[in-house]
């Protein structure tokens, strides 16, 4: 009926972290770090998101910058705004993480870099046995948030931090070890887009999540207001308070929300299913915009909908054993993280 915080924490290993890897990488990251993610032996994180850029994904100011001597990217935070923030599952868990960087390649003219645009790199963050956290590598925790305390959030700041050239997710954008820079797609726009096209399953999955949200407090409104009785026609029994039309008019479109949304987001997660087996560009941008403009209506829809239920339910709705409060809490993040829904619409528009 609803998604739980284990499931979230899932999805966040899997769809993203694992997604990311499986999506941006090819064969041989996928032979080297599938069973792991499969398993749960490589616990990772999703590291896009920094303290001063999160919806803004192209002015992420974190840098991966080549070096041929050694065959290997130096991943560096270069300032307190470039600390990757919010990171799920970064603070305890994570042994890896998909880091979300600027490529810059040393050139032989008067600029002496080239910046190629965002790309993503798997970097270790943990020992694998011990969990230590690895040399150049600060974590901290994110502390204690609105909802979600399930979740591990973590900050991650990498001081020249030395990869190996094949942790770049190479999907999209290569390079060779004397530092050539070679892509199918012709600008650093068309690059961009293509990988942020490949990470709509983290959309797709809150958009379903956030369903499940609006079943569950809509069933306890209903049942509620169905055994709940308040006041009545002289010498007779109260009436069922679900029998008044205003809280009809409160609860009924909600109800039948639920059902539209249901075999919406169904629909979109048929759609994603058939766009990653069949790799159509069409279907490709379908489930660009359905998957950004279902997930920023249903979302907001839902979190005003819990307001309303926990409102139907009276006083006794305040009451923590009914979980109006704690299904508000967690759900409330739904309307900012995988983008946020005032950004999203307007990419939809």
């Amino acid at each position: 009926f609803w998604i739980n915080r284990s499931e979230l924490e899932c999805l966040k290993l899997c769809s993203l972290w694992g997604g990311s890897v499986l999506n941006l990488g090819t064969e041989k990251h996928r032979d080297k770090y599938f069973d792991g993610i499969d398993n749960l032996d490589y616990p990772g994180c999703f590291a896009m998101t920094e303290l001063h850029h999160g919806s803004n994904v192209q002015g992420l100011q974190t840098t991966a910058t080549f070096d041929p001597v050694t065959d290997e990217f130096i991943i560096d935070t270069p300032n307190d705004g470039a600390i990757k923030w919010w990171i799920g599952n970064a603070a305890v868990h994570g042994k890896f993480a998909t880091v979300f960087a600027k490529l810059i390649l040393p050139t032989h003219d008067s600029k002496k870099v080239s910046d190629m645009g965002v790309h993503a790199f798997i970097v270790p963050i943990r020992d694998l046995n011990t969990l230590q956290t690895l040399p150049g590598i600060e974590i901290h925790d994110c502390g204690h948030k609105v909802g979600l305390n399930g979740v591990d959030n973590g900050a991650l700041r990498f001081r020249s931090v030395r990869i190996p050239r094949d942790n770049l997710l190479n999907r999209f954008g290569d390079v060779s070890q004397d530092g050539k820079y070679t892509s199918s797609l012709p600008t650093i726009n068309k690059r961009f887009a293509a990988m942020l096209g490949e990470l709509v399953g983290g959309r797709v999955g809150l958009a379903y999540a956030s369903v499940g949200f609006l079943k569950i407090s809509v069933t306890i409104a209903v049942r509620y207001s169905l055994l709940r009785q308040q006041f009545g026609p002289p010498e007779q029994p109260e009436v069922s308070i679900l029998d008044y039309q205003s809280q009809q008019h409160k609860l009924m479109p909600m109800l039948a929300s639920s059902y539209a949304f249901h075999f919406a987001t169904q629909h979109l997660v048929q759609k994603y299913s058939e766009m990653k087996k069949m790799h159509d560009e069409q279907l490709v941008a379908d489930v660009h915009a359905l998957s950004a403009g279902l997930k920023a209506y249903v979302t907001s829809y839902t979190a005003k909908s819990l307001s309303t239920c926990r409102e139907a339910c009276g006083g006794h709705g305040y009451a923590a054993v009914n979980r109006f409060g704690s299904l508000r809490n967690d759900h409330d993040i739904f309307q900012t993280f995988e983008g946020d829904n005032t950004v999203l619409m307007q990419q939809v528009s």
